[in-house]
């Protein structure tokens, strides 16, 4: 008998399973209290690969401003993440990446490891085995041609002549969504420069001499945008190019435009680091105030822990604390915690301050919609976050406030902003309306990454179940998010999770949302994802999957069970009304786990950025999820009660 399951005086009855939750919840909420800023708001690391921290060493590299102590603590990370057969993967337990493990070569490299160590033996052979820097992405070869490590002449050409074209036109700046556009503008000042500055050693030895894949050919997108690429590349070598100036000017002022408050570029790290190195190949002095912005706004990024070897150092990719809050608030009131506590104050004062007021590139779409939301970010004025003014709205109308009349306008402004941002399919998508040609997605640049924001299932879910608790049950624009929603399950019961892994996520966001805009629990596509849920619990009682599913569908449904995925898997049986063996096998999996201190260990990745691509582990999704889950469970038997 587990620890978990008594209580007190060792020979005392087993405890009930309501009893055993209740406690669960109790620890569970203490820690989440306890990790609550004086400010109100919460945080939780967001963890990724360390391309964050090889591509930082290779930034103060090529601004001659790497220093010996970053460099050893951002080197012990590297290294304390290299599995065993050598490689480093992009997610916990996954397999080793290509291009991800010739970007931590390099910086170690940098860092001063001999190239004939093992561990960098283990990592170039691994390398070399999967076709060499030759098979690598574009954005790793593109940092390798910064130091002449790599040909620009074997690189996609992206002229900055493209900021020029007007929203009308195809594969305007417009068409990519807000990160990639963010990201591929610096990138058209990088390319028009190609710059090449030292190293200090090199990593040819990474090339395995394999030739250069074999483009498509004509009549097909893919071939013309292989044919356009030469054209392009004929367009550099010309010794006058007459919109190159203008083009580079207002690239350099788009840049400047958008950086925020906090000195980043839409709060994430890629189109930071370009807009840095396109602002310096511009002219811009690591001493420019700008750039000073820019890299003292980096070092808030910065985690530094001390290890088994020293002090080591990494870098965030991105920081959620108004998605960290709006769903620890939730779990907070889902608790029972008073809706006009302290705690719960603090935290809805501190969202209100944070409201977006001013308009951004979502303008371009929706030009007469007035402006709000909430950001993903602590600084992001330019890119409201659908899905986060979604959640927070969820959670602030559920508190009592001092002062209601600024909740309900805040919660007014939000809404009408969010419904203004349906796209014309009847979903939503996470930062624009209607981002959805696919052309640039066939450019020869685009082999990482999703470069368009189209609608999915769990944005669409989040605001369906916002305007359904806004009492909006019977507008036109709810059934078409439900139209929406039920045409996009898949054919087992599912749903796919754009930015969570993956099909449990899904289904964690839709099912409770149809429930809540009025779906009846008989109906069959919530029958469908009841069975699907029940099929891919797994031995233990939890559920996981692994985010191999994003492009193996052997893997859909299938991993180590995780705490937040568990619980997404309960909130959905316990919309549907469910209350037979799989919940109730997933609520002692959960109670069972749970650590001394309230929480769960999850080194699982969990969270998506770009599907196939780019993953995240946020640490506080294994708290705030399984704290609502439990909760939850325990209203509803206590609604059983007679």
């Amino acid at each position: 008998m587990s620890e978990l399951e008594e209580l007190g005086d060792p020979a005392a009855e087993p405890l009930s399973r309501s009893t055993r939750v209740l406690e669960a919840v109790h620890r569970a909420r203490n820690r989440l209290l306890s990790l609550q800023t004086p400010l109100g708001w919460w945080r939780g690391e967001l963890q990724t690969n360390v391309t964050m921290d090889a591509e930082d060493l290779l930034l103060r590299q090529f601004l001659g401003i790497r220093d010996e102590q970053v460099t050893t603590e951002s080197a012990r990370w590297i290294r304390s993440q290299q599995r065993e057969d050598g490689t480093w993967a992009t997610f916990h337990g996954g397999p080793g990446d290509l291009s991800t493990t010739a970007e931590a070569y390099t910086a170690l490299k940098l860092a001063g490891d001999p190239a004939d160590a093992r561990h960098m033996r283990q990592a170039r052979q691994f390398v070399l085995d999967s076709g060499g820097l030759e098979r690598s992405r574009v954005f790793t070869r593109i940092w390798l041609a910064l130091f002449g490590e790599w040909s620009w002449n074997r690189l996609p050409v992206l002229p900055p002549e493209m900021v020029l074209l007007p929203s009308w036109c195809p594969l305007n700046i417009h068409d990519w969504s807000c990160w990639a556009r963010q990201t591929v503008v610096p990138l058209t000042v990088v390319s028009a420069t190609r710059p090449c500055r030292d190293l200090g050693v090199s990593v040819r030895e990474l090339r395995s001499g394999s030739p250069a894949p074999q483009a498509e050919r004509l009549p097909s997108w893919v071939g013309a945008f292989h044919h356009l690429d030469r054209v392009l590349h004929a367009y550099e070598r010309l010794p006058a190019k007459p919109l190159r100036r203008l083009s580079l000017r207002k690239a350099e002022q788009w840049i400047l435009d958008r950086q925020e408050a906090d000195g980043s570029w839409g709060g994430i790290q890629p189109p930071w680091v370009y807009s840095v190195l396109a602002l310096h190949l511009l002219g811009y002095s690591p001493h420019h105030q700008v750039l000073q912005r820019a890299l003292s706004g980096l070092e808030g990024f910065v985690i530094r822990e001390r290890g088994d070897q020293g002090w080591v150092r990494r870098l965030e990719a991105c920081q959620s604390p108004v998605w960290d809050t709006a769903l620890a608030l939730t779990a907070l009131l889902d608790t029972g915690t008073p809706p006009d506590a302290p705690e719960v104050l603090r935290a809805v004062d501190w969202l209100l301050s944070q409201e977006v007021r001013k308009s951004g590139d979502w303008t371009v779409r929706r030009p007469g919609l007035r402006p709000s939301g909430w950001a993903f970010e602590f600084a992001n004025d330019t890119y409201p976050d659908i899905d986060d003014t979604a959640e927070v709205v969820l959670a602030l109308r559920r508190v009592r406030h001092p002062d209601p009349s600024e909740v309900a306008q805040a919660i007014h402004r939000a809404s009408r902003w969010v419904q203004g941002m349906q796209c014309i399919d009847g979903g939503w998508a996470a930062f624009d309306a209607d981002n959805t040609r696919t052309l640039c997605e066939k450019l020869p640049f685009c082999d990482f990454g999703a470069v368009i924001d189209p609608p999915s299932a769990d944005v669409t879910a989040h605001v369906l179940e916002m305007l359904a608790m806004l009492g909006d049950t019977g507008s036109a624009q709810v059934r078409q998010a439900v139209r929406w929603l039920l045409e996009h399950q898949e054919p087992a019961g599912s749903w796919f999770g754009r930015w969570g892994a993956n099909h449990v996520y899904g289904i964690g966001a839709v099912v409770p949302a149809l429930v809540a805009a009025g779906l009846p629990t008989s109906h069959e596509a919530l029958r469908a994802a009841v069975r699907w849920l029940g099929e891919h619990q797994n031995p233990d009682g939890g559920w996981g999957e692994d985010l191999r599913s994003y492009r193996d569908p052997d893997w859909i449904g299938r991993g180590e069970s995780t705490a937040s995925q568990t619980a997404w898997a309960l909130l959905a049986l316990l919309a549907t009304g469910e209350r037979g063996q799989p919940l109730l096998r997933g609520v002692d999996w959960l109670v069972a786990t749970q650590r001394a201190d309230g929480s769960w260990d999850e080194p699982q990745f969990t969270g998506t950025g770009f599907p196939g691509d780019f993953y995240i582990n946020y640490h506080l999704y294994r708290l705030v999820f399984p704290i609502s889950a439990l909760a939850r469970f325990l209203e509803a038997n206590d609604a059983q009660q007679p």
